[in-house]
């Protein structure tokens, strides 16, 4: 499972390196443009563009932080136990989400 928890944790990490270039260019953009996007009929402004790529990025670093939770909790020995229930998380919700901290009764 840590290959699995590896993968998820370099995934996280991939798409905050990515998302972090996204949001500077937008950032970079704003600053370039002279226009007045809030009132520009044709589109989403940048600031929407900004707040969105932030929201993104903030569930990315959400991501990487269940992940190394999860590695903390193999080295702790109890990878695998319902944070809320203290019972077997099922295999099968591991192999989908390599990171679930619940059992998928407690997780609903």
């Amino acid at each position: 499972m840590t290959d699995a928890l590896g993968e998820e944790r370099a995934a996280a990490l991939a798409q905050i390196e990515a998302l972090t270039r996204e949001f500077d260019e937008v950032v970079a953009a704003s600053r370039a443009s002279n226009a007045d996007d809030e009132h520009d009929p044709e589109g989403a402004t940048i600031a929407f563009e900004r707040q969105q790529v932030a929201a993104l990025l903030a569930a990315s670093r959400r991501r990487l932080a269940d992940a190394e939770a999860a590695v903390r909790a193999v080295e702790a020995g109890v990878y695998g136990i319902c944070e809320s229930c203290g019972g077997a998380i099922a295999p099968e919700r591991l192999a989908a989400r390599p990171a679930a901290r619940t059992c998928i009764t407690c997780a609903t």
